[in-house]
């Protein structure tokens, strides 16, 4: 019997690569196993993973020489950068170009490369209807992952783009969720108008990259975009509704008042849903949920995921 191919995660004790994992541990005769790839092997995500067996590898994501020896051996990797920990465009950009060198060097496989639209083909920076960020980005959590794309592309090795969607763990991290209103009412405050949001739960990110790697690499570049479901705000509303037994209004705010919001990263993220806003029908075309769910059949709506997790999202 061959031995098992090992599927190196970066992001292996976040929502993306941890759902690898698990589908990865969940199929023990698929022919893979993981590596989970963490800065810090003590914390207790890392060492959860390595009570069920996975291999636990330290590696930091600006260290090339440790991300080189943390692929080495691996036949895939799946490649994850977290935009919301540094807030800074500049710095992810050089994080995938180190990744990129990595797994050259290594002699990786198969890549898949957690991507997103690089907004400013479609809203260029002298677009006036969204404002422009630093100067060289309008949505800069997409657009340095579709930037930095070419660097997959000029590695030559196999490279699958994984198009991801709005994960509903949003709504748990990220304060996305319903907040009472000045009558107390919950609202979900979102500008996304009357169109659908691709959507999707953070564990059906990782089955679906565990079936690309079954499937096998492309011969140069492929690029797959994936939801579990597209909903309105309205629709979200009411499902939130049924699942935490409280009235739940959806709030379409404008852009502008969603930018003005002052938290963190608004003004990236109001700028991100007026992209999906005004660009619908190539949103919803390039993230499709049916050839999403025949990939995973256990892929799940937004109604299963709250039932779930609803009780884990932040009210206040």
């Amino acid at each position: 019997m061959a031995e098992p191919r090992i599927i190196a995660v970066l992001g292996a004790t976040g929502s993306q690569g941890g759902g690898l994992v698990r589908a990865i541990l969940a199929d023990p005769e698929g022919g893979f196993v993981a590596r989970a790839i963490t800065r810090d092997p003590s914390s207790d995500a890392a060492r959860a993973l390595a009570d069920v067996g996975v291999e636990i590898v330290q590696a930091d994501i600006t260290d090339i020489d440790s991300l080189i020896a943390a692929f080495d051996g691996a036949y895939g990797a799946y490649c994850v950068t977290n935009y919301w920990e540094i807030l800074d465009p500049e710095q992810e950009i050089a994080q995938a170009a180190n990744i990129a060198r990595a797994v050259t060097a290594a002699g990786v496989k198969h890549v898949i490369w957690s991507s997103l639209e690089d907004t400013r083909n479609w809203v260029p920076l002298t677009d006036e209807r969204m404002p422009t960020i630093a100067g060289k980005y309008k949505v800069p959590h997409y657009d340095t992952k579709g930037e930095s794309e070419h660097y997959f592309v000029e590695s030559g090795v196999p490279t699958t783009f994984l198009m991801t969607s709005f994960y509903w763990e949003n709504m748990i991290y990220f304060g996305l969720g319903p907040h009472p209103g000045p009558d107390g009412t919950l609202l979900l405050s979102l500008p996304l108008g009357s169109a659908v949001l691709p959507g999707i739960a953070a564990v059906d990110i990782g089955a679906n990259a565990y079936e690309i790697f079954r499937e096998g690499a492309p011969k140069t570049t492929d690029r797959i975009g994936i939801a579990g479901e597209h909903l309105t705000g309205e629709q979200m509303a009411e499902s939130l509704t049924r699942a935490l037994g409280r009235p739940v209004r959806y709030n379409g705010v404008s852009a502008d008042a969603f930018r003005a919001f002052g938290f963190p990263g608004a003004e990236d993220l109001g700028n991100m849903f007026q992209f999906l806003q005004e660009f619908t029908d190539y949103v919803t075309t390039a993230h499709p949920v049916a050839a999403t769910a025949a990939r995973h059949p256990g892929l799940m709506t937004f109604d299963e995921w709250l039932a779930q997790n609803a009780n884990r999202i932040p009210l206040d």
